[in-house]
């Protein structure tokens, strides 16, 4: 599947922000505030020099309830990326960390690997036109197999089918790779060409084209276990 198609997904940087969080606390913070204008607070209402000191209170308040909240609802996870599907087969799960947010060790990333990365890309291809998922499950980890079945299923409700051909690898090149938790991890940038179509079930062409290629650009990351074996693709992402 094309990538930039079938495998699009924009990753987004984490920002600790939850909407909730932040109307509620600014809710609770402007009451206050107003209460305390007014003559009304949280405390019951303080006058005079007790107003400056009443207003502190609570501003400290808000700051260990928000904190709190946010730890609360977080869980000290780090969110994953946005993901932003174009062709049917879309992308997968977000990447085991947020770009931008490193917390593992690097680690070297040989010419065999760079082989089985490249490899993959165009067996994960195939499988897909196939549409055979046991293919996949020996390339890509659970959580994406599970992804890639569902696009073709939903493909299949449309009396719709998705095939790429004519599948040219271009270049690749190590965006970062890592280690943690006993786990290696790689990310690069795959550049490659191919044809994408998208037919209906009469055999009518209803998105891409049969002659005119596409290139693409997209960021593949990789993962296996540190004591060694076979990488599995674990994350797709569009390339900024």
């Amino acid at each position: 599947p094309q990538m930039a198609a079938p495998f699009a997904r924009p990753m987004m940087p984490y920002q600790n922000r939850h909407p909730f969080l932040t109307g509620f606390a600014g809710g609770f913070l402007g009451a206050g505030l107003f209460g305390l204008l007014s003559g009304h607070g949280f405390m019951g209402g303080v006058h005079g020099l007790f107003s400056l000191v009443g207003l502190l209170i609570q501003v400290g308040l808000v700051v260990m309830l928000v904190m709190w909240l946010v730890r609360r609802f977080s869980g000290g996870r780090p969110a994953g990326s946005a993901f932003n599907p174009g062709n049917p087969m879309g992308a997968g799960p977000a990447a085991a960390r947020p770009t931008g947010t490193p917390t593992g060790n690097p680690i070297q990333i040989g010419t065999a690997d760079y082989q089985m990365f490249q490899q993959t890309l165009l067996d994960i291809q195939t499988a897909w036109n196939q549409q055979n998922i046991s293919a996949m499950q020996r390339m890509a980890t659970p959580e994406m197999v599970s992804y890639f079945n569902e696009q073709l299923a939903t493909l299949a409700s449309q009396g719709a089918r998705n095939v790429v051909s004519d599948v040219r690898f271009l270049q690749g090149d190590l965006a970062e790779a890592w280690a943690e938790n006993g786990m290696d991890y790689a990310t690069v940038a795959m550049r490659y060409s191919l044809i994408d179509l998208t037919t209906n079930a009469m055999g009518q062409v209803i998105d891409g084209s049969s002659t005119e290629p596409v290139t693409i650009t997209e960021l593949w990351t990789f993962t296996r276990p540190s004591r060694g074996g076979r990488w599995l693709l674990s994350a797709i992402q569009q390339a900024r």
